[in-house]
């Protein structure tokens, strides 16, 4: 998401957590991942379109996508947009993401 408080919020958590991620940001149109997804703006299909635009199939290697808890009723389907990967329902809130991340990779 592009909301600017929620990318500051959970990049500080992911460079706090001292784990390697790659943090992947849709244009949403400056709203919260609530907000995008009750207007559209942040779906499965807008994930796979911006996997697509920007070739994320061949620069990641990992194959495991962490989706905001918020939106996990979003896991599905994300799931059926892009075979192959490994759709992971994270906290809802960044400041629970240092130990998620901690836990996922041990």
């Amino acid at each position: 998401m592009d909301f600017a408080l929620t990318y500051f919020l959970v990049s500080g958590e992911y460079e706090r957590s001292k784990c390697p991620v790659n943090l992947l940001i849709t244009d949403a149109s400056g709203m919260s991942v609530l907000t995008a997804w009750a207007a559209g703006k942040f779906s499965a299909g807008t994930i796979k379109k911006f996997f697509d635009e920007f070739d994320i199939e061949n620069k990641i290697k990992s194959r495991t996508l962490i989706i905001p808890g918020k939106v996990a009723v979003m896991k599905g389907e994300i799931e059926a947009k892009l075979p192959g990967w490994n759709v992971v329902v994270g906290p809802m809130e960044a400041v629970q993401l240092v130990k998620f991340i901690k836990d996922f990779n041990a």
